[in-house]
């Protein structure tokens, strides 16, 4: 954007002064939401040589600044380096630079300006607070998961209204086993959280979820306060534990009298989730399934009477040892539903379903101090993949929290722990080049390094997953010297997802509100769906998708339905492998491999694009090792600092003929609002009361299509925004 002279922002804020430079670069590459004061601090700069930005160029200049965003000053200087001696890096195609400014480390508001090309970066924040309330909004998401359950203001936002979904005849109230649909099948299966971009609900998939949010809140529970917004908000219980109970209130339900626990349930698709109208079936009772539920049950039952809830806790105890003792009478009951029931198939293998029981055993051994389960572990842990190959990897995450978990719990068998210990750091420390050898090496120009062949379907996962691991080590305090580079390791994950990759996305969708001014626009979810004109994209529909959702994340393994091009049934639909331009994601280096899209069949955008559960989870525990919490005071003045602000959001996006304009809170009190167009012209001015619903209407006048300005002014606070009018 053009920078607007001093004297038009004297006139325009008086005197509370904003710069921006003169034209962001998508070529520097910063945290969009920001750094902690004394974090390691590293803006990567781009220049593309293959992928489909190749076309473009950019040399940045020898000497970098940190500027502050709201008087201009340069506060920091500094040198910028070639990454590997100007070598091209493979997986992104890209030629790279970094500019590290980690000793400037004063709250605030900033931006990287490049002199000598005269651009700057994206807007971000100095400050300990500057990820609390980006959890807040990532955390959310399981809120709008929510199954059967009205999302009703206030706790929704605005735009996402919705009513109770599968609450319909022969839905979850009343939902009938696969291949049995009589009446005498009925059972209650309502609650939960929708597992992914569809509505289907696995017992399987909450395994790695509940695991990483659980032991988050172990971990690090001063990151979780109780003001995110949801119904339960203020109750005195952080509401992380508020949210997973809703996800463990559906797990009791999917429990038989026996122990046994029914494995899935499915069935249906529609937008908004109210809409859906689809029968329901559940799937039966599996050794799998059980010993998932036997697992996070009792590791629940530990965080729950740590908080004081020991009444719940007791009823997950003994749900956890019923379903423990059923799994080991009836071993090898499985259930393929692939093709059947569901989209996903939820079965795993046999070393899957023994992972699961050697997890139960631990988490109950440390809920009840049982000999016989620890009997159990000490007898069978050298059977698990990290003690067999001595190879820690983030495929295999809640399996290796199980075994770490043991090793620190009172009483374990000293030798165990101490070879479970012992294969997990020397995988972490040195014997695996994936690990610490890749961040000491610098061996990624994006700081967040996985090996080619791990980018897979659901690689944020996957990449949260080895931060999470880097993390590990000092949680269990397994290599005290190397601590400062297992969390500058971490911290790198971190910043790729909020825009320090080669796409420079905020992987979380929807997110300017909390800061992020490229975050993700469109992903695949049944509720959002392609075409929506309330929530297909952000700035094309009325709202966009919700915040805070995380996709997938890149895969170079995309490609449409293999029907395409002329297989997919009829000539209408072998249309529809033509409707949407997939190069890219197809035909890129690996970290380009992406897209903001949601078309589905045959396109298949899910492979790329589709949120789920498991994947929020394990960005939400890595991200809540760098949320001081409720005792760090924020010092910053940026949204991005949280629901602090003024302006929730103004659309749509482009404008035509009036803008809305939603507030944080229901004030009724009067807002001036004034219009500019970049010159600095005023060419509206009104003053008038919010609406209950926190919002306010403004009628445009005519004026050309392109960049316009809007200041909003309450009593005690001024925003502006850039907004677009077509």
């Amino acid at each position: 954007m053009k920078k607007l002279i001093l004297s038009f922002f004297a006139v325009l804020f008086g005197s509370f002064l904003i710069a921006v430079p003169t034209s962001i670069s998508q070529f520097i590459k910063t945290d969009q939401f920001g750094y902690q004061t004394t974090a390691q601090k590293i803006a990567v700069i781009s220049d593309p040589q293959a992928g489909y930005n190749s076309a473009l160029s950019f040399s940045p200049g020898t000497t970098y600044q940190v500027r502050n965003w709201v008087t201009d000053a340069v506060v920091f200087s500094g040198p910028v380096t070639a990454w590997n001696g100007g070598s091209t890096h493979t997986q992104s195609g890209d030629k790279a630079f970094w500019f590290d400014f980690s000793s400037y480390t004063t709250a605030g508001s900033y931006y990287i300006f490049d002199p000598t090309n005269n651009v700057g970066s994206y807007r971000f924040e100095i400050s300990d607070c500057v990820y609390n309330n980006v959890l807040k909004g990532a955390m959310r998401m399981f809120y709008y998961q929510r199954c059967g359950f009205a999302k009703q203001l206030p706790f929704a936002d605005t735009g996402y209204v919705d009513g109770a979904s599968h609450v319909g005849p022969q839905q979850d109230l009343d939902c009938r086993l696969y291949n049995n649909t009589s009446a005498t099948t009925s059972k209650n299966l309502s609650g939960g959280w929708y597992d992914a971009g569809d509505y289907n609900k696995y017992v399987n998939f909450t395994w790695g979820t509940l695991t990483d949010l659980l032991l988050s809140y172990e971990q690090n529970p001063a990151a979780w306060a109780d003001d995110y917004n949801i119904p339960e908000s203020g109750n005195g219980v952080p509401d992380l534990l508020d949210e997973t109970k809703v996800e463990l209130d559906w797990l009791l339900k999917m429990q038989n009298p026996d122990g046994s626990v029914l494995c899935v349930v499915g069935g249906g698709g529609a937008s908004p989730p109210s809409a859906d109208v689809a029968a329901r079936r559940y799937g039966p009772a599996t050794t799998s399934a059980t010993y998932t539920a036997a697992s996070v049950f009792a590791l629940a039952a530990i965080q729950y009477n740590s908080t004081g809830m020991t009444a719940y806790g007791s009823t997950l105890q003994a749900a956890a040892i019923s379903a423990w003792n059923w799994a080991n009478a009836n071993p090898g009951i499985t259930f393929y539903n692939a093709g059947t029931l569901a989209a996903g198939e939820q079965e795993v293998d046999a070393y899957g379903t023994f992972a699961r029981q050697i997890a139960s055993a631990i988490y109950l051994y440390a809920l009840t101090g049982g000999s016989s389960y620890k009997s159990f572990v000490d007898a069978n842990y050298s059977n698990m993949h990290l003690i067999q190959w001595t190879f820690a990897y983030p495929f295999e995450g809640p399996e290796q929290d199980a075994l770490l978990y043991y090793a620190k719990t009172t009483g374990a068998t000293t030798s165990v722990k101490n070879a479970v210990k012992t294969a997990y750091t020397a995988s972490l420390k040195t014997n695996n080049a994936d690990n610490l050898p890749a961040y000491t090496a610098q061996t990624d120009a994006y700081r967040a390094y996985l090996a080619d062949n791990n980018y897979t379907w659901n690689s944020n996962q996957t990449k949260s997953k080895q931060g999470i691991m880097f993390l590990n080590m000092n949680v269990y305090a397994m290599d005290p010297g190397n601590a400062a580079s297992y969390k500058n390791a971490a911290s790198g994950f971190v910043h790729y997802f909020h825009g320090v990759n080669p796409n420079s996305k905020t992987y979380l969708s929807n997110m300017s509100g909390y800061g992020a001014e490229n975050s993700v626009s469109s992903f695949y979810h049944s509720w959002f769906e392609d075409g929506s004109a309330l929530w297909d994209e952000v700035g094309i529909s009325t709202y966009g998708p919700a915040p805070g959702f995380m996709p997938g994340g890149v895969n170079p393994t995309y490609d449409w339905d293999g029907c395409c091009p002329t297989g997919c049934g009829s000539a209408a639909s072998n249309a529809l492998c033509y409707s949407e331009t997939i190069d890219p994601p197809k035909n890129q280096p690996i970290q380009k491999s992406w897209k903001d899209f949601n078309t589905s069949w045959p396109i298949n955008s899910w492979t790329i694009t589709e949120a789920g559960i498991y994947t929020q989870a394990a960005y939400a525990r890595l991200l809540s090792h760098f949320c001081p919490g409720a005792a760090c005071v924020s010092t910053g003045i940026h949204t991005a600092e949280g629901r602090t602000g003024l302006v929730e959001m103004i659309y749509p996006q482009p404008a035509k003929n009036e803008l809305v304009v939603k507030f944080y809170g229901t004030s009724t009190k009067a807002v001036s609002f004034v219009l500019f167009d970049i010159s600095g012209k005023e060419l509206l001015s009104s003053k008038q009361a919010v609406a209950a619903d926190g919002t306010m209407e403004i009628q445009l006048p005519v004026v050309s299509a392109g960049i316009y300005f809007v200041k909003v002014v309450s009593e005690s606070k001024t925003e502006v925004r850039k907004i677009i009018i077509e």
